[in-house]
């Protein structure tokens, strides 16, 4: 079921885990105010994207800096008074070093955090549908793909039309919209904690990708091999350029072009193996600022993805 209009409710957490000598251990939150058990989460704020804010209600109901995962789903119900709610889900490592450094302190809306094993854990929240969401959690453990790397793919935000500038391609600036989406779209993207960024040598790319690289403080590295003029002119390295995201197994974002994404999304998807289908495609067709995230599996980078998931920049 698809929820959407003005009256659905938007939320979004995640199952944070960490590995132990006896096993993986999940992280419940105890809610004072409502006497219940459950996994930390909470209402997206306007101007937020989900991502944005399953990071940021981490960090305020347990003190814990997370970088998130891959999606673990949606739950959706109705809520007293007849709103509808769609909660999104997705699972976050946890560190040694982010759990030593937690800010929590218990207050009148999370009384406590506990570690538990899963099937603890399954067994003190308070609601089918988190127990739901953690059951698609243990499929991954089972599995052997809970352990994640992210491909970030970003499509430039909106520039100057190329009828309307006398210069080379390349340089064509973005409008103010595009400015707009460039800032409003970087903290989805950090949401993920990448430790890599790549961009097109365009100006339009480059643009777009600076907004992430001061919330990350990291440097951009600039590629001709993913441009739109390397594309057009049969010179691009787009395998080549997967083939070593792959490789390094680390979250990265790689900013391009309309025309030069889906061979990104196909290179990916042939190098792990995975079927070329329909949704992949369209993970591959993406509006100005938009992102994909493929998740690809840290201990066999070359199995099919994890799991694939698109967004864009927040409401204003």
């Amino acid at each position: 079921m698809t929820l959407t209009g003005p009256a659905v409710v938007q939320a979004a957490g995640a199952v944070c885990w960490r590995e132990t000598p006896d096993g993986i251990e999940l992280l419940v939150v105890h809610r004072g105010d409502r006497a219940d058990v459950s996994i930390p989460k909470g209402k997206v704020d306007q101007g937020e994207t989900p991502p944005q804010t399953a990071v940021r209600e981490i960090a305020e109901e347990t003190g814990l800096v997370i970088a998130l995962g891959a999606p673990l789903g949606t739950t959706e119900y109705t809520m007293p008074g007849g709103r509808e709610k769609i909660v999104h889900y997705w699972s976050a490592e946890v560190s040694d070093a982010a759990i030593s450094e937690s800010t929590f302190v218990a207050n009148k809306e999370v009384a406590a955090v506990q570690w538990l094993s899963v099937t603890a854990a399954r067994a003190a929240l308070s609601y089918d549908l988190d127990r739901d969401v953690l059951d698609r959690f243990s499929a991954r453990v089972e599995a052997g793909t809970i352990r994640t790397f992210p491909i970030i793919v970003l499509r430039h935000a909106r520039a100057v039309p190329p009828g309307s500038w006398d210069g080379p391609d390349a340089t064509r600036p973005l409008l103010h919209r595009g400015i707009e989406q460039s800032h409003n779209v970087a903290p989805a993207i950090a949401a993920w904690a990448p430790q890599k960024l790549i961009s097109s040598t365009a100006v339009r790319c480059l643009a777009t990708i600076e907004p992430v690289a001061v919330i990350t403080g990291l440097t951009v590295k600039r590629s001709v091999g993913i441009s739109q003029d390397a594309y057009e002119d049969g010179t691009a390295r787009v395998r080549k350029t997967v083939r070593k995201r792959l490789a390094a197994g680390i979250a990265v974002v790689l900013c391009s072009h309309g025309p030069v994404i889906p061979e990104i999304i196909d290179e990916t998807a042939a190098l792990t193996n995975t079927p070329l289908d329909a949704p992949l495609r369209r993970a591959g067709m993406l509006s100005t600022s938009e992102f994909t995230v493929m998740h690809v599996s840290s201990d066999h980078p070359d199995a099919p993805l994890v799991a694939i998931e698109t967004h864009g920049p927040a409401s204003p």
